[in-house]
């Protein structure tokens, strides 16, 4: 049985953002707290998302202290704002991280307590306050999934949260806003967004309906996504990976993701390193692991990518996959190794032991041991 988690609006596609104020009024709301970070609200993508709330007449007050991976004290911060002001609805505004944090401040108001106690799967009784997500980056579809994940500075620990109760009422997906973002943003959202496609289609939760759009997105990120790159301000580019990005999230949030984010929850947790680039570094790695044990989902991918299956075999097919993935990943700026970005091989044992942790782990084709899961690690160490 197939389960569809979808916000019940949902705002796609070049210049939709202008047509948000009309929705907003629906919602009810008397003053919105606003969950971005300081970028976002001083370049004026803010000011064009507020514009919206006045054309609503509606009040708000903006929280602008989310950091890139959203930690607990982010969290509970913007909780306390929301109160003292007197907020009774939520806009967030950014990529995946003021997504994030805009989910948890939501659902701490519905059901108290602490953000601690939501990791996993479903934690909580109560729906989130109405909210309405803005997205700025095509990656992490995290505007209208299931999913949110806070990072544990206590731990350096990314706590993974899958909870039906976090479904924003409204996501604006407004290419608009995405443009002359830098190239490395612009690459690591994309692979972000590859990522969550690939591991849908290969997870057993997979079905038909996720296989369908999983399968677009991917062929519109291969085409798309050097584009965007290469020139920031390719608004078809931008828009196209802005659906693919939307296709990929419908994907994954109702199929599941698998090993490589459980090990990327990690990287990020532990050194603060930016999850798409995580998801792109290791999307090979665990991919051809998964294709030892069933590399059939791979025939699907390669005809997506224009990879000719015709007389290759299934496992011919999941190598020469993989190969493309990794061209993609050097064709838009990826770094290749872990140890430039910091990581050090003492930590792989702590790191690996979280990954199996992770919420996402169930979701992998196979289940690797500890001792596999560091091998992986030491693949791009």
């Amino acid at each position: 049985m197939g389960v569809l988690y979808v916000p019940s609006t949902n705002l796609v596609g070049k210049g939709c953002l202008g047509e948000l104020a009309p929705f907003i009024k629906q919602l009810g709301g008397t003053k919105a707290l606003v969950v971005t970070d300081k970028y976002l609200n001083q370049s004026g993508i803010v000011a064009k998302v507020t514009e919206q709330l006045t054309q609503a007449n509606t009040d708000y007050v903006i929280y602008d202290q989310v950091k890139p991976n959203p930690t607990v004290a982010n969290v509970t911060k913007g909780v306390a704002v929301f109160k003292e002001a007197n907020c009774d609805f939520i806009v967030s505004v950014g990529g995946g991280s003021p997504q994030d944090a805009g989910k948890a401040i939501g659902l701490l108001i519905t059901n108290g307590g602490n953000v601690k106690d939501f990791e996993g799967v479903h934690k909580t009784k109560n729906k989130t306050v109405p909210t309405v997500a803005v997205n700025t980056t095509a990656g992490t579809s995290a505007e209208y999934t299931i999913n949110y994940v806070i990072t544990d500075e206590e731990r350096q620990v990314k706590m993974v949260m899958v909870d039906k109760n976090s479904l924003v009422a409204i996501s604006v997906n407004d290419p608009e806003l995405m443009v002359n973002k830098p190239r490395d943003l612009t690459a690591a959202t994309g692979m972000d967004a590859l990522t969550h496609a690939i591991e849908a289609i290969v997870t057993p939760g997979a079905y038909a309906i996720t296989d369908a759009t999983a399968l677009a997105a991917v062929k519109i990120i291969f085409q798309y996504l050097p584009r965007a790159v290469a020139d920031g301000l390719d608004i078809e580019a931008r828009e196209q990976l802005a659906y693919a990005m939307f296709l990929a999230g419908l994907a994954f949030n109702n199929a599941g993701l698998g090993y490589v984010h459980a090990m990327a929850h990690q990287l990020g947790g532990v050194y603060d390193l930016p999850h798409g680039v995580c998801n792109a570094m290791l999307l090979p790695i665990v991919e051809r692991e998964n294709a030892k044990r069933d590399p059939s989902k791979f025939i699907a991918i390669a005809e997506a990518i224009g990879i000719t299956t015709t007389g290759k075999t299934a496992g011919q097919c999941a190598d020469r996959v993989i190969e493309a993935i990794t061209e993609l990943a050097k064709t838009v700026g990826i770094p290749t190794t872990l140890a430039e970005l910091g990581v050090n091989e003492v930590d792989l044992d702590k790191l690996a032991t979280h990954a199996m942790q992770d919420a996402c782990a169930p979701g992998n084709p196979f289940i690797p041991t500890k001792a596999e899961v560091i091998a992986m690690f030491k693949q791009i160490l």
